[in-house]
């Protein structure tokens, strides 16, 4: 099959005027000006896009499915622990239908708004069974053991029977404050031995800097209040903690790349928001001569009211930084197009292709497990064909055009399959 639009945008090269990108089975195989691939490819059916834009599949690097149905739930709160009990209140009115519902819903609007691939946390991971995902899914079990960290070989171990089900999959110890440090080494320990992806929530909140460094605020308090062992508050920043229990385990962070280029085996870490950041944690940055991967969520950073995220810094540091939605316990909506926005009004320094980027190529990059490149993110061969395509009034500020892009996605290529989430113009040929 080969697709033809007025431009391609590849994120690999310049947009292409008048483009095609050749799809055999679930695969790009070539990509270029219409004339020249279909000289190339002669015989294949054409679907032509008419004007509209081509480009990769939006990348959703962070999300929790399992909370679609608290939109609009829960408002801010004074604190964020004061938002932690809020939370498990409305979760606590949740039945196992509930979580089905809301996970179902989460991927349709997804979806519709032109995402092909998540990377979702769930904190209950025997659903997936149940769940036909539409998109392609990376799940993540959220795994908590605050009040019984004697548990945690045990927690992760019966995450894992159910989280096999599923073709993508990883493990998400939730945070410091409420993943033992035996939990992150078990899910270390799983992660060499199945090449699975680590992601976990860090240094978010001023209270989370607060409880580790000072051994106080409103989060220490509800944690201590809970039942968690707080004897390793009080001296470390989140980050300094987090450094220092990776690299307390077999593996490290220093040793991960090298051991990746090595055998492909290396486990790198997808950490969550960054927010909460001291000027000697940009020193121990800085020493690393591995980079985890970052995302960051405009819109539900904006929300909680966290302190400015450190994007510049990070990115002159080398830090892989991509964008995702969080829950709608803390946003509005699943479009990546609006996080976009949001990325932009915080950083108006970023060019739009840039910006792009995020929710395409460094994501892709986050989730690639293949030690010779991505293959999420792009349109070039080799990759996955999971494209979509928007209306643009020509090449003239393109990538502003797309990023400003508000409505539902007409059309979709996920994985070399067509959909669409409502009508839209496209002439099939032979």
């Amino acid at each position: 099959m080969i697709i033809r639009a007025r431009i391609v945008v590849t994120m690999d090269g310049p947009p292409i005027e008048n483009g095609a990108v050749v799809i055999s089975g679930n695969q790009i195989i070539d990509v270029g000006n219409f004339p020249e691939v279909s000289a190339r490819h002669p015989g294949k059916k054409i679907v032509d896009l008419a004007e509209q834009t081509l480009f990769p599949g939006l990348i959703n690097a962070h999300c929790h499915l399992d909370y679609t149905c608290l939109r609009g739930k829960i408002p801010p709160r004074k604190s964020f622990a004061d938002w932690i009990r809020a939370i498990n209140a409305e979760k606590a009115k949740l039945s196992r239908e509930d979580y089905l519902a809301s996970i179902n819903e989460g991927f349709a609007e997804a979806k519709r708004f032109g995402t092909t691939t998540v990377a979702n946390l769930t904190a209950f991971p025997e659903l997936i069974s149940q769940i036909q995902a539409p998109i392609r899914t990376w799940w993540f079990a959220e795994l908590i053991d605050v009040r019984s960290p004697e548990r945690a070989n045990e927690i992760v171990d019966l995450a894992i029977e159910s989280l096999k089900s599923a073709p993508n999959w990883g493990l998400a110890p939730h945070a410091l404050f409420t993943a033992s440090r035996n939990l992150y080494w078990r899910c270390e320990e799983v992660a060499r031995r199945e090449k699975i992806l680590l992601t976990t929530h860090l240094a978010e909140s001023r209270e989370e800097m607060e409880m580790f460094r000072h051994g106080s605020g409103p989060l220490y308090e509800f944690m201590k209040e809970i039942g968690r062992d707080v004897s390793d508050c009080g001296d470390q920043t989140p980050l300094g903690r987090f450094l220092g229990t990776v690299r307390d385990s077999s593996t490290t962070l220093r040793s991960a790349r090298n051991d990746k280029k090595a055998n492909g085996n290396g486990q790198e870490w997808i950490v969550a928001h960054l927010n909460e950041l001291a000027e000697s944690d940009f020193k121990l940055l800085k020493e690393l001569t591995s980079k985890f991967h970052i995302v960051h969520s405009p819109r539900s950073h904006d929300y909680f009211g966290h302190s400015r995220f450190p994007f510049e810094k990070l990115r002159a540091l080398g830090f892989n930084i991509c964008l995702g939605t969080d829950s709608l316990a803390s946003n509005e909506s699943l479009s990546l197009f609006a996080e976009m926005r949001a990325f932009q009004r915080s950083e108006p320094g970023i060019s739009p292709d840039k910006v792009l980027e995020m929710v395409t190529v460094n994501a892709g990059v986050s989730l690639d497990q293949s030690p010779h490149g991505g293959k999420l993110g792009r349109i070039r061969a080799g990759f996955q064909a999971d494209l979509i395509a928007v209306p643009c009034s020509g090449t003239d500020n393109l990538f502003e055009q797309i990023v400003a892009f508000d409505g539902p996605v007409d059309w979709m290529l996920l994985d070399g399959k067509q959909e669409r989430n409502t009508p839209a113009p496209a002439n099939v040929f032979r």
